[in-house]
């Protein structure tokens, strides 16, 4: 079977709230990415060249290093374990992973091996050079000895392993296949990001994740339809025994085959800078979202929405939540009805992503205990003021101590579903104090409505929200009615 559906956004975003929980031990190639900037202004009298006058520095990790970077930036726990050499590039790298506060017990400098860096030279925004410094070889006894000890350490405190393959060395000569064992023999799932040609290295392992290239590369021909897609991964699959195979395919997204479904996520279409490093996102996100409870096309679809957001970055790119849960925005739109009703956590990332695509958020609040016309009129006139509103509800409990044991006539759930079902709310956050005080502090929102039975300084959460440089905005009420009334005009207050 073969399938296009794309999954219900909300498992998606829980996924990724539970990635804080999350440690992956990361084992490859480590690589110093240096990126240096310039301009361009004459030839040298030298040779017919151009000369790049340098302007600035930067340092990355690449390879593993960059797997490692993503998994942290993206509020989980990495171990890496690898051999590096004792030099300055090994050193950088040292500092670098310290920085980020990733463990680095499990790294092996040794003074007869050089570690990789590549230098990356620039002008204006376009790469001119590249010089790589390195010397691929295998681990002799002793450094592997001393890899595989690390790893069955580190493995008893990891949810997924991911063997980053740059073919520089580290899973050379079974090294690969014998951390695959061992992962096999603690149940602890392990993704591959291969190199080469050879995929019987990677037997036994849970997943691969080829691009279209290397997949072609693997069965020895060209793949392009999702047909010949399908075909090269379960190839793949019979013969070394991988559970499933994600394929990423650039501007066509990614697909999930296992050996009776497939399923092709698309892509988001966005200006590509630079395609350094976004196998590496791909890889970290989807082994984050996987250990996180979701399945392989959620996790496959989180992955995918990551991908494109670092390849509209320059240099070897990281990804933040915020960054990510934007671009789930982007590709599924909102959260719909009881897909909508998020924790308090979940919303304030939810908000942030808004922001950052540049949205108004909006926030109002009660007890909803029976909905009518006049509560329905109150959050569309409140939705016309912002372009996603948060609803912040009163738990059951919250509504018994501001209304008396009798009340609510609804609970928070039933409640919470109406609510969300609503065109004009996106977003609805129970909350179980008096006032939502807290939750606008946490969410701070461009712009809080209330009803105009209120004044200002009565309204919770107004001085949080104008401090912050937003807006509240008082719903006049007709018929003197309270928020069950009817909605006149409105009037904003800075």
């Amino acid at each position: 079977m073969i399938n296009h559906h794309l999954p219900s956004p909300e498992p998606l975003h829980r996924a990724i709230a539970r990635f804080g929980g999350v440690t992956v031990l990361v084992v490859g190639d480590f690589i110093l990415d240096r990126f240096v900037s310039g301009v361009i202004e004459r030839i040298s009298p030298e040779a017919p060249i151009p000369v790049l006058h340098g302007r600035g520095e930067m340092l990355a990790m690449g390879g593993a290093g960059n797997v490692v970077s993503n998994i942290v930036s993206l509020g989980a726990a990495a171990i890496p374990v690898s051999v590096i050499g004792a030099d300055k590039a090994g050193d950088d790298l040292m500092r670098m992973l310290g920085e980020l506060g990733a463990e680095t017990s499990g790294l092996s400098q040794q003074r007869d091996r050089m570690t990789s860096s590549k230098s990356r030279f620039s002008a204006l925004n376009q790469q001119v050079l590249r010089f790589d410094e390195e010397e691929v070889k295998s681990l002799n006894a002793a450094e592997r000895s001393t890899l595989v000890e690390h790893f069955r350490t580190a493995l008893a405190r990891a949810d997924i392993v991911i063997l980053s393959d740059y073919g520089k060395g580290m899973l050379l000569d079974g090294v690969a296949g014998e951390l695959i064992s061992i992962c096999r023999e603690a149940g602890k799932p392990v993704l591959v990001d291969p190199k080469g040609r050879d995929y019987a290295r990677y037997a036994g392992a849970t997943a691969v994740t080829p691009n279209r290239k290397e997949l072609g590369e693997a069965v020895g021909r060209a793949v392009f339809a999702d047909d010949e897609i399908v075909a090269a991964t379960r190839e793949l699959i019979s013969a070394h025994g991988f559970d499933f195979v994600v394929a990423t395919r650039s501007e066509k997204g990614m697909s999930v085959v296992e050996p009776d479904d497939a399923r092709h996520i698309a892509t988001q279409a966005r200006e590509v800078f630079d395609v350094s490093g976004a196998g590496d996102t791909v890889i970290a996100t989807f082994a984050l979202a996987l250990a996180a409870g979701a399945d392989r096309v959620q996790a496959a679809t989180i992955a995918n929405a990551a991908g494109g957001v670092v390849v509209g970055k320059r240099g070897t790119a990281r990804l933040t939540v915020e960054e990510l849960t934007g671009a789930l925005f982007r590709s599924h739109g909102p959260v719909a009805h009881k897909d909508a009703i998020l924790d308090a956590a979940a919303a304030a990332r939810m908000v942030a992503a808004w922001k950052e695509e540049g949205l108004t958020v909006g926030f109002t609040n009660g007890c909803f205990d029976i909905l009518h016309a006049g509560h329905v009129s109150l959050l569309h006139a409140a939705r016309s003021q912002c372009d996603r509103l948060v609803l912040g509800l009163n738990s059951d409990a919250s509504v018994r101590r501001l209304k008396g044991p009798g009340r609510p006539v609804n609970d928070q759930h039933d409640r919470a579903c109406v609510l969300a079902a609503l065109a004009s709310v996106d977003a609805v956050v129970v909350f179980e104090e008096d006032t939502p005080l807290a939750l606008i502090e946490a969410l701070l929102p461009d712009i809080l409505v209330k009803g105009a039975d209120y004044t200002i300084d009565k309204v919770v959460g107004a001085d949080v929200v104008q401090k912050a440089g937003g807006r509240v905005v008082l719903v006049d009420l007709v018929a003197g009615k309270s928020t069950t009334g009817t909605i006149g005009r409105m009037r904003a207050t800075n």
